[in-house]
């Protein structure tokens, strides 16, 4: 789809004048990490890299996450990791978004502790992947299982599968031009998986913006994480079911801002049974910036729970969810370099979420299943 550069440039400067009253600042939650500035432009394709010397965080569970975890026992863990991934994403450019989305659709699910990746073995366990947001839609499960073989030859039993989402993840993103930060590890892989709580913790494409934001509250994260996080889909596809509702829009009659747009996915989606494919940022699709923010702010928005993001409800109060979501929308669309920030911190805190029940975890041999031993 063609983008007019005047419009979105008007759209945004028009919307400039709220970013500055509502002052949205570049981190929004937690203390700003220090930011690279020599390499930020602002552009597509800028790059951040945020530091943390060495710090420490608590992922729960007794699970201490830190910086250089693999430094001493597995040297070459990440270097195996991003060539990897580099080689996957060269192979299959939506690559990059499947294995961002794997570590999402992990941690969202009692925490970041690689549940996601156990196969179901009917009758006697039932697993995360045949869940309704992720059956069909989740992919990427070869790439790990290569890059996990790798590990296990360079240093057995030593790299878990959820630090290896967590590390896949940061390359994805910065293979396709997006910011770069510390990975945090020291995570254990579960024993276990939960159906139910995949079914009930993943936030849904139709839901509205408080719908998600109390999907992210639920799991310990912020509305600002909630927006910050959904400019992952500046990368990736998804199928003709996902945004359905929005292709209604152009029949409902929708606004004449997005009517062409609408009518250009309802031609894609007619001559397939759902299962056709649309790139989330028509203008980018391969490229991580913050074009996202911009085709929401032109009513491109794939999904309906993406474009919701862009639209106070009529007499939302300032300070409130829908007016700081709307902000934020505008603040990431004049400055890439504030999304790519506030991204990265935000990506941090999810990978801190940790699981409940304070099992011990292990080190899986094969991410798809527990050890034989446990």
């Amino acid at each position: 789809m063609a983008y007019s550069t005047t419009t979105v440039a008007l759209q945004i400067v028009g919307l400039l004048l709220v970013v500055l009253a509502a002052a949205a600042p570049a981190s929004t939650t937690g203390s700003a990490a220090h930011v690279n500035t020599s390499c930020v432009t602002g552009s597509a394709g800028a790059s951040v890299s945020i530091g943390y010397g060495g710090a420490r965080a608590s992922a729960g569970a007794g699970v201490s996450l830190g910086s250089g975890v693999y430094r001493a026992t597995c040297p070459r863990a990440e270097e195996i990791v991003r060539a990897a991934v580099e080689r996957a994403v060269a192979a299959d450019p939506r690559m990059a978004a499947s294995l961002l989305r794997l570590h999402f659709h992990d941690c969202f699910v009692n925490g970041c502790d690689g549940s996601v990746l156990l196969d179901d073995k009917p009758p006697f366990f039932v697993g995360e992947k045949t869940a309704v947001p992720n059956v069909n839609s989740i992919r990427g499960f070869e790439v790990i299982d290569a890059i996990k073989a790798e590990l296990e030859r360079e240093c057995p039993e030593t790299v878990s599968c959820a630090d290896l989402l967590a590390i896949a993840a940061r390359d994805s993103v910065v293979v396709s031009g997006g910011p770069s930060w510390e990975v945090e590890a020291g995570r254990k892989d579960s024993r276990t998986a939960s159906l139910q709580g995949a079914n009930t913790n993943l936030p849904a494409p139709t839901s509205g913006v408080a719908t998600l934001v109390q999907k992210f509250r639920n799991v310990g994260l912020s509305a600002e994480d909630m927006v910050a996080l959904s400019g992952a889909h500046t990368i990736g596809k998804a199928r003709c079911t996902s945004f359905s509702a929005r292709i209604s829009g152009a029949a409902a009659g929708a606004a004449s801002n997005d009517l062409t747009f609408l009518q250009s996915l309802q031609q894609l989606c007619s001559g397939s049974t759902g299962s056709a494919l649309a790139h989330l940022d028509l203008a980018t699709p391969a490229t991580f910036d913050n074009q996202y923010y911009i085709n929401l702010l032109s009513g491109d928005g794939l999904l309906p729970s993406d474009q919701a993001l862009a639209s106070s409800p009529e007499g939302a109060v300032p300070g409130t969810d829908d007016d700081d979501v709307a902000s934020l929308v505008a603040a990431y669309a004049f400055d890439a370099s504030v999304f790519f920030q506030d991204f990265a911190e935000s990506m941090l805190r999810m990978g801190r979420l940790a699981p409940g029940g304070g099992g011990d975890g292990e080190v899986r041999v094969n991410c798809r299943v527990v050890n034989s031993s446990s």
